[in-house]
C-alpha cells in the first residue's frame, strides 16, 4: 500500500513560486558546453567546466547561499544545522553532444513542455532541481536538525577525479544521495571498469577508423577508410533493422570511406542504443577486412552486451547481469585501439573480469592498458535512509515502489551510506547520453519537489 503522506503547504507554496526561476537558472546552465577540456589554472577541466562552474556559484549566491569554490574541482554549499551532514551529490559536466540531433544541443529548445539539451536529464537538471529544493526549504522555514550539503562536481563523467580532490581535501558527509539517475530509488550500483586494449594491424588495406566519444556512451557513428573500391560490397555487407541506422560510402583518391550510423544510448544500457562500431565491424568482418584485431572482436564482442564471448558472462541476485559496451574504436598508422566500458555485477571483481578478457585477447595480439576500477555499491533496503526517501517518495506518487539496481555509476558509490534518488520517473525515455536529451518540465518541478520533502524527512 502507498505510504500516507502528510504535506507541507508552505513548502509547496515555496516551490511553486521558484518554477519560473529554476526554469531560467536550468536553460542558462544548459547553455554552457561543460565538456570535459585541456585543464588550465583553477579550471582543473578546462574553460568551459570553469565557465559552469562559475556559472553555478553565482547563481547560489543569487539564492542567499554561501558556496564555496574547491579549487575549480567542485564547489558547494550548506543549509541547515546540526552535527550530522546528508551529502547531495550532482555533476556539472557532461559528455560530448555527439551526432544526430534535431535541435541545438546546447540551444535549451522548449517545446511541447520538454526542455531540450545536453545536461538536461544528466545531470544540470536533478542539480538545479535539488538546489532549488534546498532553497524552498529555507524560504518556508522548515526546521533541518542536520546540515544539508549540496556538492556539484565537475568530473563526474569521466572518472570522478573532483570526488576524489574533495574527499582528500575536504571530506565527504557519511550519508545521502545523488541526483543522478531514476525514481524510485537506486540502492545498488554495478562495479565499473573500462579496458582498453591495443594491437598492431596485419592487414594493410585497413587505413582507418574512428569511433565513439567516450567509453561510457554507445557509438552514434563509425568512420572507416579501406583501401580500393568496396562501395557495392560494404552496402551489401551492412545489416540493421533499425530504420535510423544507415550505411553511406564514397570515393576518395581511390580508397573507400565507409560512414555508419547507429543509435547512441548510456554505455551502462548498450541494449537501448545500437552500436555503429560493432555495425562497422561487422560489414569489414563479412568483407574480410581488418585481419585477426577485426575478426577476434567481431567474434568475441561484435554481437552481443554481456561479455559471454570473453568469458565473462554471468549476473547475481542483488545487482543482476554483466553489460559489455565497446565504447571507443580507433585505427591509426597501423595500430588498433578498443576501450570496453564493463558494468560488473556486485558479487564479482574487477581484477577478475579484466585478467579474463586480457588473456582471452591475448593470444589475437591484444594488450591491455593499466586502467581503474570502480567497486560495486549497495546500501540495504532496510537502512533508515532508504525507508525515509522511499516513504516520501511513494506517499507524493501514491504508490508502493522499491529501490533497484543499476549498471550506471553515480556519486552516490562515494558515500559510506549513498543511494541515486531521481531524476527520471517510471516510464519516461532515458535519454541522457543520447541525441535529442530532453526532460518533461512538469516532472522537473516534481522532482524538486520530492527532493524537499526527501530531505525535510532525513533532517527531521
Amino acid at each position: 500500500m502507498a505510504t500516507e503522506f502528510k504535506t507541507n503547504p508552505k513548502l509547496d507554496a515555496a516551490l511553486e513560486a521558484l518554477h519560473g526561476d529554476m526554469l531560467d537558472t536550468l536553460k542558462r546552465w544548459i547553455q554552457v558546453p561543460s565538456v570535459r577540456g585541456e585543464a588550465a589554472e583553477n579550471a582543473p577541466f578546462g574553460q568551459d567546466v570553469r565557465r559552469m562552474l562559475n556559472t553555478a556559484i553565482a547563481d547560489i549566491r543569487r539564492l542567499d547561499m554561501d558556496p564555496r569554490d574547491v579549487d575549480g574541482y567542485c564547489c558547494d554549499a550548506e543549509i541547515g544545522s546540526g552535527d550530522e551532514t546528508i551529502a547531495v551529490l550532482a555533476h556539472l559536466d557532461v559528455v560530448p553532444e555527439g551526432d544526430g540531433w534535431h535541435d541545438e544541443p546546447y540551444g535549451a529548445t522548449v517545446r511541447d513542455g520538454r526542455l531540450i539539451g545536453r545536461g538536461t536529464a544528466d545531470d544540470k537538471g536533478p542539480a538545479v532541481a535539488a538546489l532549488f529544493a534546498m532553497k524552498a526549504l529555507v524560504e518556508a522555514g522548515v526546521p533541518l536538525n542536520k546540515k544539508v550539503r549540496l556538492i556539484l562536481g565537475c568530473d563526474e563523467e569521466c572518472g570522478m577525479e573532483d570526488l576524489t580532490y574533495y574527499e582528500k581535501n575536504i571530506g565527504l558527509p557519511d550519508m545521502g544521495f545523488s541526483p543522478d539517475a531514476n525514481f524510485p530509488m537506486i540502492n545498488t550500483e554495478k562495479g565499473i571498469t573500462a579496458m582498453q586494449l591495443d594491437a598492431a594491424m596485419d592487414d594493410a588495406r585497413l587505413i582507418s577508423i574512428e569511433s565513439g566519444t567516450r567509453s561510457n556512451v554507445v557509438p552514434g557513428l563509425a568512420v572507416a577508410l579501406v583501401a580500393g573500391d568496396v562501395r557495392e560490397a560494404a552496402a551489401d555487407a551492412f545489416e540493421c533493422d533499425h530504420e535510423a541506422c544507415e550505411i553511406e560510402t564514397s570515393l576518395e583518391d581511390g580508397n573507400t570511406r565507409i560512414r555508419v550510423t547507429g543509435i547512441p544510448a548510456h554505455g551502462s544500457m548498450p541494449d537501448k542504443g545500437v552500436n555503429a562500431a560493432k555495425l562497422l565491424l561487422a560489414v569489414l568482418y563479412k568483407l574480410g577486412i581488418g585481419g585477426t584485431a577485426i575478426r577476434a572482436l567481431y567474434e568475441m564482442t561484435g554481437t552481443e552486451n554481456d561479455g559471454r564471448g570473453l568469458g565473462i558472462a554471468g549476473q547475481d541476485e542483488v545487482s543482476g547481469k554483466l553489460t559489455l559496451n565497446l565504447g571507443l574504436l580507433s585505427v591509426r598508422d597501423g595500430q588498433l585501439s578498443v576501450t570496453y566500458d564493463c558494468r560488473y555485477p556486485v558479487m564479482f571483481s574487477g581484477d577478475t573480469v579484466r585478467g579474463m578478457v586480457a588473456q582471452t585477447l591475448r593470444d589475437y595480439g591484444f594488450v591491455m592498458a593499466p586502467g581503474r576500477d570502480s567497486k560495486p555499491h549497495h546500501v540495504p533496503e532496510k537502512s533508515q535512509l532508504v525507508r525515509k526517501m522511499m516513504d516520501v517518495y511513494n506517499g507524493i506518487m501514491g504508490t508502493d515502489d522499491h529501490p533497484y539496481a543499476i549498471g550506471g555509476g553515480t556519486y552516490a558509490r562515494h558515500l559510506k551510506e549513498g543511494v541515486a534518488f531521481g531524476m527520471i520517473f517510471p516510464g519516461e525515455p532515458e535519454l541522457e547520453h543520447q541525441a535529442d536529451e530532453s526532460i518533461d518540465i512538469e516532472n522537473f518541478y516534481k522532482a524538486a519537489r520530492i527532493y524537499a520533502y526527501a530531505i525535510a524527512a532525513l533532517c527531521a
